[in-house]
């Protein structure tokens, strides 16, 4: 009891003693001399606390700002979501042929934070793998340290390997840990030199392609031209990911959870491949006949819809070097070769449309009354104006609009475009309106990239752009289709196509619908108008019975024994300084019903009538003679 009280009473005596000195030291009594066991007791629980403060501080910072991101580390050590590809859509032509098709390919890539998690033996693999892949070790370490170090996506090492090769790399890494090959898919485009101009390519994406469009890998490919880049949404399809474990050399142990991809959608276009071929065929003899390094092209449309039938560049290029990664030498081959075949020349070549522009300024000069369809006017053989003059190809007598046409007479049509005598003449601004009007200079909104809306010149444009006033003799030069006025091929087809149709400018349209992997249709892409009833259809058909007289005593004459009636028109265009011409051809048939519309330059073919009318010829004998046959 005696110790007990004694404790008792020194553990009070403590208590006072310890609250008299924090007493003291809370006033700054500095006369206090303070014993060196309070001064320890003191210091210890300062310290006890601040370290208590420092651990619970540091606990909640690991549990709860860094809590997601370690559990995520801790998770990747084992779980994984890795992103499966989806197959790219198919094409198919009008007549549901196969165009194009997915060919299984290989590509070796590394997962950076497999490969280059264990910092001792990054060299020492990168120098294995640049032996087993045959690349310089700088190359190599170059291109990986583009990488992100903590990321589990795949990173493209080398692309497009062939299932042998690939069999034998699969062998030679196994023991790298980080490195793999991965199964994906490049484009086979079949009857390639034919069809590249409409078909594009798609290749691997590069960083510029990534930084734009979201939702991509190192390792996807992507359209790059031609369909393939318009519709990249609709081809592409939708991932499907799986969740997988992996042990400590990031292999895959086991599937933890998976969801299907969502294969691209298919496109049935317009085109028809047998037509695009023929046609491309007769153009590679016409030029052959001519002995030229000439270019040509050939767009044909159905007047009734708008509907492309062909689009055909020559000579054309094979889109299958630019899927498989085109070397430099045969792109830069490509680049000189003079005929250029990577210019989409069907409506990115702009030229002066010659005579197959008179029909546009007959149907004008009827519709604003600057004529009637019967007044003759005299061709003497050229217009004087001053001390200038505009020479005719002949004299043809007394002309009259069906005439004229037929004939292509230039002096009916510079009197009716310029004005000549008592006849006003359109002038400069209402050629500008009614070539507008027939979509010309204008874009037609052709779903493929790369389309140019070619030039048709006014008062303002010379001003602007050559700094010289407009004068007369440029209305006449425009009046037929020579001077500064360019158009494209298409633009060109689909103003034939509304002489034939009666006055209906259709938006040309490759693609017809757009289908899933299961053949459902996610749309039907219906017939678009751009403008109608600008025109009186019975002008229209004064125009059209010139075009039918000029193949039956014509310079489509060629084309009068035809199995069904035709309707045309021959152009001989000047260029690079009136020393060359171009020749054209632009018809329409049935004559009565008209199911295809065409326009055919040859560059620097001559004459029209030498040169495209025999294209025309063959193409349309063909379409309506062996192909139903066949």
């Amino acid at each position: 009891m005696k110790n007990k009280h004694f404790i008792k009473n020194k553990n009070k005596e403590s208590l006072e003693l310890e609250e008299f000195f924090l007493d003291s030291v809370a006033r700054k009594d500095s006369n206090l001399e303070i014993p060196l066991g309070v001064k320890n007791i003191k210091t210890v629980k300062k310290l006890f606390f601040l370290v208590l403060l420092a651990l619970v501080l540091q606990s909640a910072y690991l549990q709860i700002i860094k809590g997601g991101h370690y559990t995520e580390i801790s998770e990747n050590n084992y779980k994984r979501v890795v992103a499966v590809k989806s197959p790219r859509g198919i094409i198919y032509d009008r007549n549901n042929k196969q165009i194009v098709f997915n060919v299984p390919i290989f590509d070796l890539v590394i997962i950076p934070y497999d490969f280059l998690k264990d910092k001792d033996r990054i060299k020492e693999k990168i120098k294995k793998l640049s032996l087993i892949i045959e690349m310089k070790e700088d190359d190599l370490t170059e291109k990986i340290n583009k990488a992100d170090r903590f990321s589990h996506q795949s990173f493209l090492i080398l692309e497009n390997i062939e299932k042998d090769e690939a069999l034998i790399l699969e062998e030679e890494i196994k023991k790298i840990d980080g490195v793999k090959l991965e199964k994906n898919a490049i484009r086979n485009y079949i009857d390639s030199k034919y069809i590249s101009n409409i078909i594009g390519y798609s290749g691997r994406i590069n960083e510029k392609e990534l930084n734009v469009n979201s939702g991509y890998l190192l390792t996807d490919t992507i359209g790059k031209d031609g369909l393939e880049l318009f519709y990249e949404k609709q081809l592409r399809g939708e991932y499907g990911k799986e969740e997988i474990e992996v042990d400590s050399f990031g292999e895959k142990t086991r599937t933890i959870n998976k969801e299907a991809p969502v294969s691209g959608n298919n496109l049935i276009l317009n085109v028809d491949i047998e037509l695009q071929k023929k046609i491309y065929d007769e153009l590679e003899k016409i030029i052959e006949r001519l002995e030229t390094e000439a270019g040509a092209s050939v767009v044909a449309i159905n007047p009734k819809n708008g509907a492309v039938l062909a689009l055909v560049n020559f000579p054309s290029y094979d889109n299958n070097l630019f899927a498989k990664g085109i070397s430099s030498d045969d792109y830069n081959k490509l680049l000189a070769d003079k005929t250029n075949p990577l210019l989409n020349k069907a409506i990115a070549g702009q030229y002066p449309p010659g005579s197959t522009f008179k029909p546009l300024i007959g149907v004008a000069a009827l519709q604003e009354g600057i004529i009637s369809p019967q007044r003759k006017i005299f061709a003497s053989g050229a217009i004087y104006v001053g001390s200038y003059s505009y020479p005719d190809w002949k004299v043809h007598g007394l002309v009259d609009l069906k005439k004229a046409i037929a004939q292509s007479c230039n002096v009916y049509f510079y009197t009716v475009g310029g004005g000549h005598g008592n006849i006003e003449g359109l002038g400069i601004d209402r050629i500008k309106k009614y070539a507008n009007l027939f979509g010309l200079g204008n874009i037609s909104g052709i779903d493929i990239p790369g389309e140019i809306k070619g030039l048709t010149p006014d008062k303002k444009w010379k001003e602007e752009t050559k700094n010289e006033k407009w004068y007369i003799g440029d209305t006449y030069h425009v009046s037929i289709g020579q001077g500064d006025v360019l158009a494209t091929p298409l633009q060109i087809a689909n103003y034939t196509a509304v002489i034939a149709n009666g006055g209906k400018l259709f938006q040309p349209q490759i693609v017809d619908k757009i289908i899933d992997s299961d053949g459902k249709i996610i749309e039907d892409i219906d017939p678009k108008i751009i403008k109608e009833g600008f025109v009186d259809l019975e002008n229209i058909k004064w125009v059209q019975k010139g075009m039918r007289e000029n193949v039956i005593s014509g310079s489509g004459i060629a084309l009068r024994n035809l199995p069904i009636e035709v309707a045309g028109k021959t152009g001989t265009a000047q260029y690079f300084g009136n020393q060359k011409t171009h020749a054209w051809y632009i018809a329409y048939a049935p004559y009565d019903d008209p199911e295809i519309a065409l326009a055919v330059i040859i560059e620097g073919g001559g004459e029209g009538h030498a040169a495209a009318v025999p294209v025309a010829k063959e193409v349309l004998d063909w379409y309506f003679g062996d192909r139903i046959m066949n």
